[in-house]
């Protein structure tokens, strides 16, 4: 069925509640309202108000409540209304959440979702606007996680939550607008990509683009305009950004001899420079020119009338193959 990817989210949360009575939503505004972007839209009503649960305007008290729950073997999925708000619960997240498991040696898991819409792309105003993912990838104890079509949207917050590990679960807000055939029964059928899997968008010879999240469209927008001008571009998605799945990454990069990374998160020690540094050392003799990367420049997130300079689009991508093919 045609669906959006909003509406993907939905129909995962939704089978999700159905599959496991322990599944229990929380965050602001998703009962009600079925929040923010709609990505909850009627579960209140259908699962009533103790599943689907409107909490206070307190990140903190929504991770702490719901980690204690997950404790008590449930499973919440917590939403955060945007990427810029998730910071006064980041004590919680780093400092609990992420350690439970190690810290009882093994013994207690905390099977918790954290769902984050990130990114820029619509214009939003001041903290609504963020790319705060190197922060929790960096963190051991969490899987981290982005879609970025529809099918993904589906598949990866079901999978998610099936997970006994707690996991942060990125959601691309410039893409809950795109449409796609989505079929769920095959997709429940077959199982799809496992959760820490790379998927390969479009194949190519002259050069690798990793790109997540936001900025795989883009990607796959640079690799058709390259294609008209003769270069073949091989565009990965790498949907797990803790852990990344580095073997299909270098297997691309043996092929083509070169890399370029995208994301929008500043360049600055993000998570394109630990790509960057791995697959240096593992394809050290299979590279043809340096590891690049495109992203956003190492600002606070700019007023919504600049963010297109900020954001990485097609031209800014195809100018770094021009350098890496021009090596």
């Amino acid at each position: 069925m045609i669906t959006t990817f909003a509406g993907a989210l939905n129909t995962g949360l939704r089978r999700a509640l159905e599959d496991d009575p322990k599944v229990i939503l929380m965050g602001e505004d998703i009962g009600r309202l079925g929040g923010v972007f709609r990505v909850t839209d009627t579960l209140q009503k259908d699962f009533g108000n103790n599943r689907v649960v409107d909490t206070p305007l307190a990140e903190s008290g929504i991770i702490g409540t719901a980690f204690g729950m997950a404790l008590r073997g449930y499973r919440p999925v917590c939403e955060i209304q945007f990427d810029g708000f998730v910071y006064p619960a980041f004590d919680q997240i780093v400092s609990h959440v992420a350690k439970i498991h190690y810290r009882t040696q093994g013994k207690v898991n905390a099977p918790l979702t954290i769902r984050i819409p990130f990114g820029g792309g619509i214009g939003s105003v001041e903290h609504h606007s963020e790319s705060p993912e190197a922060y929790f990838a960096h963190t051991a104890g969490l899987r981290v996680m982005t879609p970025s079509n529809p099918a993904d949207a589906y598949l990866m917050i079901r999978q998610a939550i099936a997970l006994d590990d707690p996991v942060i679960f990125f959601e691309p807000k410039r893409r809950y607008w795109d449409k796609a055939d989505v079929d769920f029964l095959a997709l429940d059928r077959d199982g799809g990509l496992p959760l820490d899997r790379a998927r390969v968008c479009a194949t190519g010879t002259d050069a690798t683009v990793v790109a997540y999240g936001g900025t795989v469209a883009t990607a796959l927008s640079a690799a058709k305009i390259a294609a008209e001008e003769g270069h073949s571009l091989e565009v990965i998605d790498l949907r797990s950004l803790s852990p990344i799945d580095f073997d299909t990454i270098e297997a691309s990069v043996v092929k083509t001899g070169r890399l370029i990374v995208t994301h929008e998160a500043p360049v600055f020690a993000g998570l394109g420079a630990e790509i960057a540094a791995r697959i240096t050392e593992r394809c050290f003799y299979q590279l043809e020119a340096p590891v690049l990367r495109v992203g956003g420049f190492d600002i606070p997130y700019p007023p919504a009338k600049l963010e297109k300079f900020h954001l990485p689009d097609p031209d800014r991508i195809l100018a770094a193959v021009d350098r890496t093919l021009a090596a």
